[in-house]
């Protein structure tokens, strides 16, 4: 029996079908929409929250009055505290206010934010009876909520820094307060503004999940009018 002749010739590769190369699977191609939607909506929310930008005020001169300044705490000695205090200082000394709300967070016995922020008005030359402490001011939904229901104001405004200010006036708008922003932006804050800015993204979601579940703070008490004498 002869064997077979070996194959002498080479393949054409021309001659041989190309694989047909799988397209993208419907189901991926879903699942690409389905975790790009929340993006797109959680990024128009951030835009809805940081339209409020019409009020806020950085001339002392221009600012209307209100009766009271609601002042945001914010980390215990820094930069971001001191100037929100001698904003609201300015704010006093010049007669666009009445009173000073201190409000931010006590949650630990060593950690005091509203009675730092009051020490450093009385410093300054505020009298002690103008200036009130809130101390469950865990949030910014938190202080503007008690701001209406236990400090009964309705006409105020509020201190903080500008990446802040929207988020705060989307808050008071949407709980029926009567505010406007005056910008506590004094320094740099160095590296620290970019964190703020990417901060800011999510914090405006937790602002509108706030307003649209109704939520109420941490604490509430009883009622503390700053002005008991108009009620």
């Amino acid at each position: 029996m002869s064997s077979p002749e070996p194959l002498s010739q080479s393949i054409d590769a021309s001659t041989v079908a190309p694989l047909n190369r799988k397209r993208p699977s419907a189901v991926l191609s879903l699942l690409s929409i389905a975790l790009f939607l929340p993006f797109i909506f959680c990024t128009f929310v951030y835009w809805q929250v940081n339209r409020e930008t019409g009020q806020i005020y950085s001339n002392i001169e221009s600012i209307p009055s209100r009766p009271a300044a609601l002042v945001f705490g914010a980390g215990v000695g820094s930069s971001e505290a001191r100037d929100r205090v001698l904003a609201a200082v300015a704010l006093y000394k010049s007669a666009k206010v009445k009173k000073l709300i201190m409000t931010g967070d006590n949650g630990e016995i060593y950690y005091n934010e509203p009675v730092a922020m009051k020490r450093q008005a009385l410093e300054l030359g505020v009298p002690s009876s103008d200036v009130i402490c809130d101390y469950a001011g865990f949030r910014t939904y938190d202080s503007l909520y008690r701001a209406r229901d236990i400090f009964e104001l309705n006409s105020l405004i509020l201190v903080s820094q500008r990446f802040h200010l929207p988020r705060a006036l989307y808050i008071a708008r949407n709980l029926g307060l009567n505010a406007i922003g005056f910008c506590a932006d004094r320094s740099s804050y160095g590296d620290m503004a970019r964190w703020y800015d990417l901060r800011e993204f999510g914090a405006a979601q937790a602002a509108w999940l706030d307003i649209l579940s109704k939520r109420k703070p941490r604490y509430l008490g009883a009622k503390e009018p700053v002005f008991p004498s108009q009620n």
